[in-house]
């Protein structure tokens, strides 16, 4: 359960090709919510050996945490206006830093509109907060961990991608050997909101998950964030990060592909 203080709410908007977040952001949102710039502020610099949104460094990510208000025992709530596809990556990354009570606006903004809340326009300037980080909260697996593994590799990008009939933005086109396609879109209904505990769960469960450890991945370690945001409402708590994901691993050369 959330505390009884108000909660810092972040706008999350972010999506792949689309660097207009902050605009849409000003046009409409939440009161009093808060901007995040996932390229700048939830990743450190992208870079082939890394991927194109690496982990940013834990003062990096104190510093922004602060900016945006939040004190340590305050909780957070994250939003976007694509299903929480976007807003799950702040929501995995400041749980693994160590916040205990973050929370996703399930549904987003659309959400907030349809119940017939007001928004706001232009920006907020927060007070600095005092939170400390700590880091490590939730399990990460390395591009080694991954060649290596038998854990069960959920892939969360969409089906042509994973097939490798298309590849917009990283070298080579596929898969992780081994993977199994599990596309992030999928957790949701057609309102844009998380599908039930029971239907996820029935979701992951033909999907193989069980006992086994689990690992998702997608094109950067965004949308894979959503994937383990949905195994948690089915109820399987331990799914693990790749961060690098297939845009570190589609950068290295030795590392095989799969494709059909």
């Amino acid at each position: 359960m959330l505390s009884n203080r108000p909660p810092v709410v972040l706008d999350v908007r972010w999506q792949l090709g689309d660097d207009q977040g902050f605009a849409q952001y000003k046009d409409g949102h939440i009161p009093g919510a808060i901007y995040v710039d996932l390229d700048t502020q939830l990743a450190a610099p992208p870079t082939a050996a890394d991927g194109r949104h690496p982990l940013p460094e834990l003062a990096d990510l104190q510093a922004a945490a602060r900016s945006w208000g939040i004190d340590n025992g305050v909780p957070v709530v994250v939003y976007d206006d694509c299903g929480a596809q976007s807003a799950a990556r702040a929501w995995w990354l400041l749980r693994w830093a160590g916040l205990g009570e973050v929370r996703i606006l399930d549904g987003a903004l659309d959400a907030w509109r349809r119940a017939g809340m007001r928004v706001s326009t232009g920006d907020a300037t927060p007070r600095t907060g005092n939170v400390v980080l700590t880091g490590g909260a939730l399990p990460t697996v390395t591009i080694d961990q991954v060649a290596g593994t038998d854990a069960l590799l959920l892939d969360a990008r969409a089906g042509e991608r994973y097939r490798g009939q298309t590849e917009p933005i990283d070298p080579r086109p596929g898969r992780i050997p081994g993977a199994i396609s599990a596309p992030a879109a999928d957790n949701l209904t057609e309102t844009g909101t998380f599908k039930d505990p029971v239907a996820l769960r029935e979701r992951f469960t033909e999907l193989g998950v069980g006992e086994e450890p689990v690992v998702a991945y997608c094109g950067s370690g965004i949308t894979a964030a959503h994937q383990i945001a949905a195994l948690t409402i089915a109820g399987f708590d331990d799914a693990a990060l790749y961060p690098g994901s297939y845009s570190q691993w589609s950068n290295d050369a030795t590392r095989p592909v799969d494709v059909g």
